[in-house]
């Protein structure tokens, strides 16, 4: 992949994003740092001794119990399906199809909120400020992702950016015509067109979403609304 490439070795932790193991208190062993996404992880233990990670939710401490099931407390780590949950619940690790386990909101410090029912379908918020339905079946977890300042981590220095296995990007302007269609010219040029990729897609603004995409006729309302959708 482009400007991908060294970095340091990673051990993949398997994360539960289903939650399918109903009714059954666990406690939480510890929180973890976790090298393969934003959020921290939780190692769980369930009371029959089966252990787990889960994504980590803020106000989440060791020694606390968590529990999925069809109807359970309103408190951080606790997951449920939509049709059981009171409205205005800040979730995330939500699920877009029953059983197949959290996609929305997993990064560090983001949630959504459950904002209203419509038919068998629950209305959720996001927090790029999209409107979303999603089947009232599917999962979610109470409360909203760990670690939300992630974002204002400063790296320091480029070598800490190629531990992350990101190598450095050269400018489109800075390369020849046979390389990009910024390139070449006599002295500094702008380009002479709108800023494009090396394939040459518009790179401000383009909206590149499939607009035949199954999951398109469920946003109710777009991030980028004024717009229009």
């Amino acid at each position: 992949m482009r400007r991908k490439g060294g970095g340091a070795k990673r051990l993949y932790r398997i994360v539960d994003f289903r939650r399918t193991k109903f009714d059954i208190s666990a406690t939480v062993q510890r929180i973890e740092y976790d090298p393969n996404r934003t959020a921290f992880i939780a190692l769980i233990q369930y009371e029959d001794g089966e252990q787990a990670y889960i994504l980590a939710p803020q106000r989440l401490a060791v020694g606390d119990k968590v529990v999925a099931g069809a109807k359970v407390d309103i408190k951080p780590g606790n997951a449920m399906p939509f049709s059981g949950m009171p409205i205005g619940t800040i979730v995330h690790n939500i699920e877009m199809k029953q059983g197949k386990g959290g996609q929305i909101a997993r990064a560090a410090g983001t949630y959504a909120q459950f904002v209203g029912r419509d038919g068998g379908y629950a209305q959720i918020r996001l927090s790029s400020g999209e409107l979303r339905m999603v089947r009232q079946e599917c999962m979610a977890t109470v409360g909203a992702v760990s670690n939300p300042d992630n974002s204002n981590q400063n790296l320091g220095k480029a070598g800490r950016n190629r531990h992350f296995g990101i190598r450095p990007s050269v400018r489109g302007v800075a390369m020849n015509p046979i390389d990009h269609p910024h390139g070449g010219g006599e002295g500094r040029t702008s380009g002479g067109r709108h800023p494009v990729t090396p394939w040459g897609k518009g790179t401000k603004g383009n909206k590149t979403r499939n607009k035949n995409k199954a999951s398109s006729k469920l946003i109710v309302r777009s991030r980028n609304a004024k717009k229009g959708r």
